[in-house]
């Protein structure tokens, strides 16, 4: 079984910028584990834990929701946390141009891969890239403070690609792997 889920990756020019708005965020001592900018991702789908047999029809599934996508540009700003500011458990980086598209391949994955028995999305798909996920509410109010008073805007780029990923997670966080690339 493999941990997995379908994501669209980021280019190293906005991870470096993830990083520095990371850097500055930590500045407020709020309590949040960050999530290290190599493992940010657009996720589209979490699988769960999956046998490898399943995955060549997974791939299959893929590349039909591929073949109606053409290459797309996606912007990468704003700040916001899930559920909202009042009660955060979430810190995200916004998309703007390019989410209608992430969130049809979101919805077309999503309703593929249902009769294959993976659970269909309870949640409205809102694309968004993890900076950190909150632990306790200390110092919380000075790190959304801090997200509202600065314009966050990452840059665009071109999307070619859907991944599917394998997770292994470990003490010091998850480790990412490719384990298919489907071009659009």
């Amino acid at each position: 079984m493999i941990r997995s889920f379908i994501a669209v990756d980021i280019p190293g020019d906005v991870r470096d910028k993830l990083d520095r708005l990371i850097d500055k965020l930590k500045n407020s001592q709020a309590d949040v584990k960050w999530v290290k900018s190599k493992s940010i991702h657009i996720t589209l789908k979490f699988l769960g834990d999956v046998e490898e047999i399943r995955f060549s029809k997974i791939k299959e599934i893929m590349e039909n929701v591929a073949e109606n996508i053409q290459p797309f540009t996606v912007s990468i700003e704003g700040t916001g946390a899930f559920p909202n500011d009042r009660r955060p458990r979430v810190l995200w980086v916004g998309v703007q141009k390019g989410s209608e598209t992430l969130i049809r391949l979101s919805a077309d994955l999503d309703s593929r891969l249902t009769p294959l028995g993976f659970e269909p999305e309870k949640r409205s798909y809102s694309p968004h890239l993890t900076l950190g996920r909150i632990r306790s509410p200390k110092k919380i109010d000075t790190v959304i403070e801090m997200m509202h008073s600065m314009t966050f805007q990452a840059g665009d780029f071109l999307n070619e690609n859907i991944l599917l990923m394998g997770s292994d997670l470990r003490p010091d966080g998850a480790v990412y792997t490719i384990l298919e690339k489907i071009k659009l």
